[in-house]
This record gives C-alpha cells, sequence and structure tokens, in this order.
C-alpha cells in the first residue's frame, strides 16, 4: 500500500527557492525540446531522452542529478496523462517544486537528509517503516511554506470482517446523511470567510493575506474531513458512498456551495483511509436513489427542480414515509454497485 506523509519543512527555506527555480529551468527545457519536436515532426521525446539531455547539468544548475531525472520523467509523464501536445511553462507566479528519487531521501532521527543537506522537519506524526518510493518531493503551498511530501510504500493491513455497514448521501443542505439517521453537518467554510474576503478585496489588501485566509479556509475544511472520514472507517466495516457528480451541478447557480463541499476530496480522503484500516470502500451509481422507495423499491418520489424543495415524501406504493437524504443513503447501502432503477433488495 502507497501513503503520502507530509511534514512542514523548519528549515532550508532560502536552498529550496533557488532550487525550486532551477527545476523550473529543467521544466522549461523539456517544454522547448517537445515543441521542437512538434515543429519538425519528430519522435516525441521520453522520459528516457530527456534525462540523456539534461545529463551533466547538475552541477551547472546547482540541484541534485535525481532531481532533475526526476522532473524529466513528470514533464513526460504529465504529457501523456493530460494528453496535451506540450505543458505550461513554470515562472514567477508558479509554486516551488523539487522533486527527488526516493532513494536520495535518507532518515536522520526527525530530519531527512537530502543531496548534503539536513532538513528539519515539524515532526507531525511518525514515519512508519518501509520503503521511501519515487514521487517524493519538496513543495510550496500558496502562502510561501515548504513541505515534505514522502511517498512510502507500507504492508496492507488484513481486510475486516463486515459487522457493520453504512451509506452516505453526500449533499449541500447537510454535507452528509448516513443510512442510520445521522448527519454530516456542512460548515460552509469558504461561505463564511466570503465577506471577509470581499472586504480585504476592496481595501486592496496585499495578495499574501489574501493567501493566507483562503489556506484558512482550505486547512479548516480539510480537518473537518479528515475527522470525519476517519470516524467513519473506525466505526463501519463497509461504506458505500454515492458517486454524486460536482463538475455537473457547478454549471448550475448552486456552483459556490458545490466547490465549498468539496465531495471528491472527501471521497478520496475516505478511500485511503478505508484501505488504510482494512474497511471495505465501494463508490456506487447513486442515480434515482432519492426517489426509489427504499422499503418496497418502487420509484414513486417526488422528481424535477420542484422535488428537491420537498425533504419528506410518501411511498404511494407502500405508504412509507422518507427522509429524502436518509431514503437516498439506504438505498446506496443497499444497491451495491447496481444502479437503484434495477430494483433494490431489502436486507
Amino acid at each position: 500500500m502507497i501513503l503520502v506523509y507530509r511534514y512542514r519543512v523548519r528549515s532550508l527555506n532560502g536552498l529550496l527557492n533557488r532550487q525550486s527555480r532551477a527545476v523550473n529551468f529543467v521544466w522549461n527545457f523539456c517544454n522547448d525540446t517537445q515543441k521542437h519536436a512538434l515543429k519538425w515532426n519528430k519522435k516525441w521525446p521520453s522520459g528516457f531522452d530527456l534525462n540523456v539531455l539534461t545529463t551533466g547539468s547538475s552541477k551547472e544548475l546547482g540541484i541534485h542529478s535525481g532531481t532533475i531525472n526526476a522532473t524529466c520523467e513528470q514533464y513526460a509523464k504529465s504529457r501523456s496523462q493530460h494528453r496535451r501536445p506540450y505543458l505550461r511553462y513554470r515562472g514567477k507566479r508558479s509554486l516551488g517544486w523539487v522533486p527527488l528519487k526516493g532513494r536520495d531521501l535518507k532518515r536522520e532521527g526527525t530530519a531527512f537528509r537530502f543531496a548534503g543537506n539536513t532538513f528539519r522537519v515539524f515532526y507531525s506524526r511518525p514515519l512508519p517503516e518501509g520503503k521511501i518510493k519515487d514521487g517524493t518531493s519538496f513543495a510550496q503551498d500558496a502562502r510561501g511554506n515548504w513541505f515534505l511530501n514522502i511517498v512510502i510504500e507500507v504492508p496492507e493491513p488484513p481486510a475486516r470482517p463486515v459487522r457493520r455497514a453504512i451509506g452516505i448521501d453526500l449533499g449541500l443542505k447537510d454535507f452528509g446523511k448516513l443510512s442510520n439517521g445521522e448527519t454530516l453537518p456542512n460548515d460552509r467554510y469558504g461561505q463564511r470567510a466570503a465577506e471577509k474576503l470581499a472586504k480585504m478585496q476592496r481595501a486592496r489588501k496585499h495578495r499574501r493575506h489574501l493567501a493566507k485566509l483562503h489556506a484558512k479556509v482550505a486547512y479548516a475544511r480539510a480537518d473537518f474531513q479528515h475527522k470525519a472520514a476517519l470516524d467513519l472507517v473506525r466505526r463501519f466495516d463497509l461504506i458505500r458512498v454515492g458517486n454524486v457528480s460536482a463538475s455537473k451541478l457547478a454549471r448550475t447557480k448552486m456552483a459556490k456551495s458545490v466547490y465549498d463541499a468539496s465531495w471528491s476530496s472527501f471521497r478520496d480522503k475516505l478511500r485511503y483511509k478505508a484501505i488504510a484500516h482494512g474497511v471495505l470502500f465501494e463508490e456506487v451509481n447513486e442515480a434515482f436513489s432519492s426517489v426509489t422507495c427504499s422499503a418496497c423499491g418502487t420509484r414513486s418520489g417526488p422528481t424535477g427542480l420542484k422535488g428537491l424543495r420537498m425533504r419528506e415524501w410518501q411511498c404511494g406504493a407502500c405508504g412509507y414515509v422518507h427522509d429524502r437524504d436518509v431514503n437516498a443513503a439506504l438505498n446506496i447501502l443497499r444497491c451495491g454497485r447496481a444502479s437503484p432503477v434495477v430494483g433494490i433488495h431489502r436486507l
């Protein structure tokens, strides 16, 4: 199992700033090489080809050769992933980034040694024993703080026997509704900070102050999601969550609320925490989950935009009265990987 541990760097930030500029130079060289290949109809250079072209530049640029290799390989990988002929150039506005090979990073107590330098970090949690993998990097956030992201391979825990299962319906009024009736509150971190952000923009505050506020909102949201996901994987052995699409709703008037909820981020946290705790996690198709009766399986719930206002409804077939979100969570739990349209079986 691959995990990423993130530590804030407390020393040698100036060195990382200088090295990140050299990394930008290597990245831009790779982009120029790619454009040259496009212009003359040559074969697109692979990560290996770019490594060959940058051989011997380590001393001149003042960065480790493993960092140059990792930059070239990441360029080729990103180009393939995004399916683009070339990528954006990295400049002054780009956040700092210094990739490295896993074998080049050494542990030194609560600090880490790389390229002859010892980087002290805020050791917020112990790093487990395991092989440090490629993909490890130093990265800068919008506030200018540097972090060490360590990709490490650890043994995967055995799967827990399924004794307690839960379904989760993600939403906007409440962040999530569980099939047992519990509610995950939606604190709307971004909306609460919007008024303060608007005042700062009207006062023409420095972008450093704006970045600080944005970071505060992001940290508060991430803290809530981490704690909620950890609580769920500790209590339940099987977790099923609906695949509500943020991209579609982001094109509506609810866009701000959708981005503030950050459903995809929560599902990602829930997924990797479930794997780390041996919990079975499934992301299921939630189509028709809110209009299908979880008691008899009949699609008799309110539909359309007007139907969204109805938080409770009564099944026309069996007469059961449903809370809209709890009913959807029950359907998500019971349908597994199939859509409720094919019929929901009682437990």
